[in-house]
């Protein structure tokens, strides 16, 4: 008697996860990478062998440009559908709202001399990085991602700020006068030019 390999229990999600990726003609790492989780980890979701975690499920959501049925769908094959309404006064739903992360705010800051950017009709990601060691191997110091209209405006704002700093170095003020000869120098109201004759 043989056994059957046991089916994945998420298969279904991951089918159609991978189903999404494919459709938009997209690798694993470039997924993985857009919604910051390691390949692997996309991989064995797309295996149905391991459960996203609803954060990162609405990120692909986000990534995949998913409409509302869709969505909805996707959140159900999770099982995030069960909802306990004695904690709450509405039951979750998903909706058009863009999806925000919320981190600590760093203050410091990161400098950078490399910078990779990706763009596809989603957004734009910004890898910046820095050539640390005598190899001159690039590390990863910052990732930043923005829609295509905030990376527009980013562009814009960059722009007028190395102009300003480049034509507006220090205040542009007329230099001080000089009142001793300023006053020696202004011709008076009262004295007429002489005339030749």
């Amino acid at each position: 008697m043989s056994e059957n390999p046991k089916t994945p229990p998420y298969q279904s999600l991951g089918h159609q996860l991978s189903r999404l990726r494919q459709k938009r003609q997209e690798t694993v790492d470039e997924v993985s990478g857009a919604v910051e989780i390691d390949a692997v980890v996309l991989e064995r979701i797309e295996q149905g062998i391991e459960l996203p975690s609803e954060d990162i499920l609405l990120l692909l959501i986000s990534h995949f440009d998913i409409q509302d049925d869709e969505a909805v769908q996707l959140w159900e094959l999770a099982g995030y559908d069960k909802y306990d309404d004695r904690n709450a006064a509405e039951p979750p739903h998903l909706s058009k709202q863009p999806v925000v992360m919320v981190f600590g705010l760093d203050t410091r800051v990161v400098y950078s001399n490399g910078i990779g950017v990706s763009a596809d009709p989603s957004g734009v990601v910004m890898n910046f990085t820095q050539y640390v060691d005598p190899t001159q191997q690039a590390v990863p110091v910052a990732r930043i991602g923005m829609s295509r209209e905030q990376a527009e405006k980013v562009l814009e704002t960059l722009q007028q700020a190395l102009l300003r700093d480049k034509y507006a170095r220090g205040p542009k003020t007329l230099p001080e006068p000089n009142r001793k000869t300023r006053a020696a120098d202004r011709p008076k109201k009262d004295s007429q030019p002489e005339q030749q004759s």
